[in-house]
C-alpha cells in the first residue's frame, strides 16, 4: 500500500495524483476527501489522474510503388444537342384531319428516359441517342368553327451530335452530365410526302416539325500514372495512334415506340 503518511491521503508510492485548482474551473472537489484541493481527470469526482489515448489504428498494408493512378482532365465543355423529327397528321391517335388549322402543340420531354450512345474519335466525340416525348396537338378541323378534342402522340425524337475535342483519343472516357432542357419548338405545316390513301406520293403541308434544344456538358478524362517526383505516363501511350482504317461502331439498339 501507498505510504499514507504526511496527513496526506492522496499522497502514494507512485507520486502524487493531484492538480491545481483550476483544472477543475473553479469547482469544489465532490470527493470523499473535501479538505483536499486537488483535482484530476477533468472530474472533481475522481482523485485518479487519466490519460486518454484512442485506441492504435491499424496501418494499411504497404504499397508496392509510390506512384498512384490518376484521371487526368483531357477538357470540358458545354454543348448543345438537337432532338427533332417531323410527325404526319396520321402518325397522332385519333389522326388530325388534313387541312386542319393547327392552334397549339404541346411538347412534354422525359429527361428520365433519354437513351444514347457516345464514342470517341481522335479529337471527336460522336453522340447519338433518342428523347421520350409526349406532344399533344390542339386544332380545329376544315370548315369547323370549334376545336376537335386535343389528340396525342408518344415516340421518341432522335438526336445525333459531333463535338469537336482537341486532344481526344479513343480509349478516353467520357463524362456527360444529365441533360437539361433549354427550349421546345413546333412548326405546323411541314411539307411531308403522303403515304396513303388519295394523297399518296404527294406533297402536303399535312405534318408538324418538333424540336427540342438540350444542353449537357462533356467531360473527357484520361488514366495517367503520376510519380512521388511529379512525373506523369500515359497508362496507354498508343491510345492517339491513328488507325489505318476508319473507327465503324454498331451502337447499342434504340428503344421503338
Amino acid at each position: 500500500m501507498g505510504n499514507l503518511g504526511n496527513k496526506n491521503p492522496l499522497n502514494s508510492n507512485w507520486g502524487s495524483v493531484c492538480f491545481n485548482d483550476s483544472d477543475c474551473f473553479g469547482q469544489k472537489s465532490r470527493s470523499r476527501f473535501e479538505h483536499n484541493s486537488c483535482k484530476s481527470c477533468g472530474s472533481c469526482d475522481s482523485a485518479c489522474k487519466c490519460d486518454f489515448k484512442a485506441p492504435a489504428r491499424q496501418l494499411a498494408a504497404p504499397l508496392n510503388s509510390d506512384c498512384v493512378l490518376v484521371n487526368s482532365v483531357v477538357g470540358s465543355k458545354a454543348v448543345q444537342k438537337v432532338a427533332e423529327a417531323t410527325f404526319p397528321f396520321t402518325a397522332f391517335v385519333p389522326a388530325i384531319t388534313p387541312g386542319s388549322t393547327i392552334n397549339n402543340v404541346v411538347v412534354t420531354p422525359n429527361l428520365a428516359g433519354v437513351v444514347r450512345n457516345t464514342r470517341i474519335l481522335r479529337d471527336k466525340v460522336v453522340n447519338i441517342g433518342l428523347l421520350p416525348v409526349t406532344i399533344v396537338v390542339t386544332f380545329t378541323p376544315p370548315g369547323a368553327t370549334t376545336p376537335a378534342a386535343p389528340v396525342t402522340l408518344t415516340t421518341n425524337l432522335p438526336f445525333q451530335e459531333h463535338t469537336d475535342f482537341p486532344g481526344a483519343c479513343p480509349q478516353d472516357t467520357v463524362i456527360e452530365s444529365p441533360f437539361e432542357v433549354e427550349g421546345s419548338f413546333a412548326q405546323p405545316g411541314v411539307p411531308v410526302i403522303g403515304t396513303a390513301g388519295p394523297g399518296a406520293g404527294l406533297v402536303t403541308l399535312n405534318a408538324i416539325l418538333v424540336k427540342v434544344i438540350l444542353r449537357t456538358t462533356i467531360t473527357v478524362t484520361r488514366q495517367v500514372i503520376v510519380d512521388s517526383h511529379g512525373g506523369i505516363c500515359d497508362v496507354n501511350e498508343r491510345r492517339c495512334e491513328t488507325p489505318t482504317t476508319p473507327t465503324t461502331s454498331t451502337l447499342g439498339t434504340l428503344p421503338t415506340t
